[in-house]
């Protein structure tokens, strides 16, 4: 039954009404949908609400991903809609990310009537159990008089600390039930609170012992604000500052405070904290590699430094910057951001500090970039400091195929702002069909695919975990040139505009035609 009627034919409320209702009343406004049958109660409810704006995607990964790409520059909740477990599944691996990165998503997972799961039909799955590694807060409902309270507290847990993953599982036969369509009240979280006094005290003798001192920030501290604070922090301690490896979200650009991060490379960032004796973490963790390897330490401090634990990244962390600051006697207008010379225009042959210097010299004011280019661009952070003031955002958990889903999300948060997306081409072959929803929803993305052909970063891993002499057949597995990816025709296949550059001056002239341009447009960089 698609929804039922009252005798007089008027449309009569449903459990998913109700859901619905209560999704909006709690400031949620978006959602990235990948539906199935038991979820058609719910789509017939959006269809019935004014209030939430309806994204489809293609492949349910794309969904997680902009609900991820969405909160971190909206700082609210996107709702999710999935289909039973399998859809799920298909979409944990953003979720994963979205996790690792602080972001508030509610999921509204369909569910098997009641009285189908007995059957053990195709599509019966654990959805708990699917839901359970990456959701901080799951709940099954088990009647439609509970549906709206059930929406109500997952958006309250979603909203919690720095955001957290809520999965609301619903049974389609109490989507589909009769209601008063109404909406529960949903109650704010309790404030994140600030670093204890003693806390705050020992993070100001830790870091007052200088350069063998660092200042690790991370979360909600890397905004334009936090790092002033810690900079002021650092120029009176004297200590080192740092963020981690990948940063959800950054405010940066010029005239703003650029806080390096730890290296990516283990051998570099071991090089780099080598001195380091106390590490004071606001916001982050202890820093450790990737992953392990078999030559050297996956931890990248040296043996003997000490770990203080100021504030987690649930903690009202700008409000502890400010309290340690002044435990240090440190004022922000003391220090000035770091002299940035924006680059001209470059010319030539293409390179990762080429590439870098032509987005520096050609990103819009107010950008928002969503970097996944793991390989090409690991190292433009130290030239697009100096770009016009933009925000950062990077994959925090991993699991390929963020980039262009993250973009769709931050575009739909900020439709004032250009995006620009940097993606490796093994990356986005994880979730193309993000592509869709971008010139479905005509959105403001500019894509650029760093198109080396290759897993790259796995053939630069080799070395690294011992194989110094791969084989044909080890080289063939990390290679995507047999045959080649056409990003052009796939961007055109899908209803994007793309073209491609092989220079750094056909990369301005994409640039500048990308940024431009009333929609998304995708620039195949051939390297």
């Amino acid at each position: 039954m698609d929804q039922a009627h009252s005798h007089d034919g008027a449309i009569s409320k449903t459990g998913a009404d109700s859901l619905v209702a209560t999704l909006v009343g709690g400031g949620i406004d978006v959602c990235f949908a990948n539906p199935g049958t038991s979820e058609m109660h719910f789509v017939a409810a959006l269809d019935r609400s004014d209030g939430m704006r309806c994204v489809l995607a293609l492949f349910e990964g794309v969904a997680t991903g902009a609900a991820d790409g969405y909160y971190r520059m909206a700082r609210k909740p996107a709702a999710t809609l999935l289909h039973l477990g399998p859809g799920f599944a298909n979409g944990s691996a953003n979720l994963h990310n979205a996790r690792k990165g602080g972001s508030g998503i509610v999921n509204v997972v369909g569910e098997h009537a009641t009285f189908h799961l007995a059957y053990n039909a195709p599509l019966t799955a654990d959805i708990e159990g699917f839901a359970r590694p990456v959701s901080h807060w799951i709940r099954t409902t088990r009647s439609v008089e509970e549906l709206g309270s059930d929406g109500a507290t997952a958006v309250t847990e979603a909203r919690r600390g720095a955001g957290k993953i809520s999965t609301l599982i619903v049974p389609a036969d109490i989507a589909w039930a009769p209601s008063s369509g109404k909406a529960a009240a949903v109650h704010p979280p309790a404030a994140n609170k600030s670093a204890a006094p003693e806390a705050i005290a020992e993070a100001a003798r830790a870091l007052k012992e200088g350069a063998t001192s660092l200042l690790l920030i991370g979360g909600g501290a890397m905004t334009a604000r936090g790092k002033q604070i810690a900079a002021a922090i650092a120029a009176k301690t004297g200590c080192k500052l740092r963020s981690p490896i990948s940063s959800a979200r950054s405010e940066r650009g010029a005239g703003r405070f650029e806080v390096p991060s730890v290296p990516y490379a283990g051998e570099q960032a071991i090089e780099a904290l080598k001195e380091i004796e106390r590490v004071v973490l606001c916001g982050t963790h202890q820093p450790v590699s990737n992953f392990a390897f078999p030559d050297r330490s996956n931890v990248l401090t040296g043996p003997d430094c000490r770990f203080f634990n100021l504030a987690s990244v649930d903690d009202d962390l700008i409000g502890t910057l400010e309290t340690l600051a002044d435990a240090v006697g440190a004022h922000i207008h003391d220090v000035e951001p770091q002299a940035t010379t924006k680059p001209d225009r470059p010319t030539g042959a293409l390179s990762p500090e080429g590439i870098a210097r032509a987005i520096t010299a050609l990103l819009p004011e107010g950008a928002i970039v969503v970097n996944e280019a793991v390989t090409t661009g690991r190292g433009f952070a130290s030239i697009t400091c100096a770009a016009a003031p933009h925000d950062w955002l990077q994959n925090t958990g991993g699991a390929i195929g963020f980039g262009m889903p993250a973009a769709i999300g931050t575009a739909l948060a900020c439709p004032d702002r250009q995006v620009l997306c940097l993606s490796g081409d093994g990356s986005a072959m994880y979730t193309t069909q993000s592509l869709w929803t971008m010139a479905r929803e005509n959105l403001d993305i500019t894509t650029i695919i760093m198109s080396n052909r290759a897993y790259q970063i796995l053939r630069a891993q080799l070395p690294r975990v011992g194989i110094a002499n791969p084989g044909r057949r080890s080289i063939d597995m990390l290679t995507l040139d047999r045959p080649q990816i056409d990003w052009v025709a796939m961007a055109k296949a899908h209803g994007v505009e793309a073209g491609k550059a092989t220079d750094l001056d056909g990369l301005v002239r994409q640039l500048n035609r990308g940024f431009a341009a009333h929609g998304p447009y995708l620039i195949e960089l051939i390297l």
